[in-house]
C-alpha cells in the first residue's frame, strides 16, 4: 500500500491507497476538501468536525443516484428551474432535518 500527503482544510495527513489508486485518493481529497471549504467560508459553522459531517453527508447524498442528480433541474441566480431541493421532497425533509439538528449553527444551505 502506498502513502501519499494531502491537505484537506490547511491540515495535513498521510492516507494510505493501493498501488495505482493515487489519482482517485487526489480526486477524493480535492471533493472533501472543496466541500468542508465551502462549509467553512459559508461562515455558518465553526467547528471542524460539524464541518467534516456536513461535508461527508453532502458527499454521500450525492453518491447513490449521481444520473438522476445530473438530470434533476439545478437553480440558477436568475430564478430558473426549481432546484432539486424543491423537486424531491426527500432532499427537501432531509435538508430540514439536518436544519433543525444544526440549530444555532445556521443552515445547511
Amino acid at each position: 500500500m502506498k502513502q501519499i500527503e494531502v491537505q484537506i482544510m490547511g491540515q495535513s495527513y498521510r492516507l494510505g491507497c493501493p498501488e495505482g489508486g493515487e489519482q482517485r485518493m487526489l480526486d477524493a481529497v480535492e471533493r472533501v476538501d472543496s466541500a468542508m471549504c465551502r462549509i467553512r467560508d459559508a461562515g455558518k459553522v465553526k467547528a471542524r468536525d460539524r464541518i467534516a459531517v456536513l461535508a461527508a453527508l453532502n458527499l454521500a447524498f450525492d453518491v447513490p443516484d449521481r444520473a438522476a442528480a445530473a438530470a434533476a433541474p439545478v437553480a440558477t441566480e436568475e430564478g430558473g428551474s426549481p432546484s432539486v431541493a424543491e423537486t424531491d421532497p426527500r432532499l427537501a425533509a432531509l435538508i430540514g432535518r439536518l436544519d433543525q439538528a444544526l440549530g444555532g449553527d445556521g443552515h445547511l444551505l
